[in-house]
């Protein structure tokens, strides 16, 4: 993606993009764009929401994927509650974006504080997502996970529950998909 493009997505704007390309050393990658404050639009599901500039009228909506977790599609068993979980968390609307790269999809991935509670470790904590599981230590969220394991909260107190990623590789992906606009359509 190039700089322009990402600053228009992140609705940055021309000026935007030009101080990210000329900070970047030649050669070298732009710097991961600033964190900023925004308003969520729309949660699409337990993992992914569309969030608007909280500081910019008539900013576009950025689908962001929270980065270090892996929430229940939305067909899978717990998927409605996850999805449900994190509308609750989100319901005053106000969130602080940690922007973090872009995933395969073209999601902007993202750490989302409301306040200063990580979202995503409250999530995994109340057992509404699992860590990532990268790492020794079961990933960024490891030990919200294990804690939330070991009190059964959420999806864990189900012991047929499966994390998503072995979902999707035994029925694929959830009919008509999550790529909705932050309008529903």
């Amino acid at each position: 993606m190039t700089v322009g493009r990402l600053a228009r997505v992140l609705g940055l704007g021309a000026a935007g993009a030009l101080a990210a390309a000329v900070l970047a050393a030649p050669g070298e990658a732009p710097a991961r764009p600033e964190a900023f404050d925004a308003v969520v639009a729309r949660v699409v599901d337990g993992d992914t929401v569309w969030v608007r500039h909280a500081d910019r009228a008539g900013a576009r909506p950025v689908k962001v994927r929270l980065h270090g977790l892996d929430a229940p599609e939305r067909c899978q068993a717990g998927g409605i509650e996850s999805r449900q979980a994190l509308a609750s968390r989100l319901a005053e609307g106000r969130v602080r974006v940690h922007p973090l790269g872009r995933d395969e999809h073209g999601r902007l991935l993202a750490r989302l504080h409301r306040g200063d509670a990580d979202v995503g470790a409250w999530l995994v904590a109340q057992g509404w997502a699992w860590s990532d599981g990268r790492g020794r230590r079961g990933g960024r969220y490891g030990n919200e996970q294990r804690a939330a394991q070991a009190a059964r909260r959420g999806l864990h107190a189900d012991p047929a529950a499966i994390r998503p990623s072995e979902f999707r590789q035994r029925f694929g992906p959830c009919p008509g998909g999550a790529r909705g606009s932050p309008s529903g359509g």
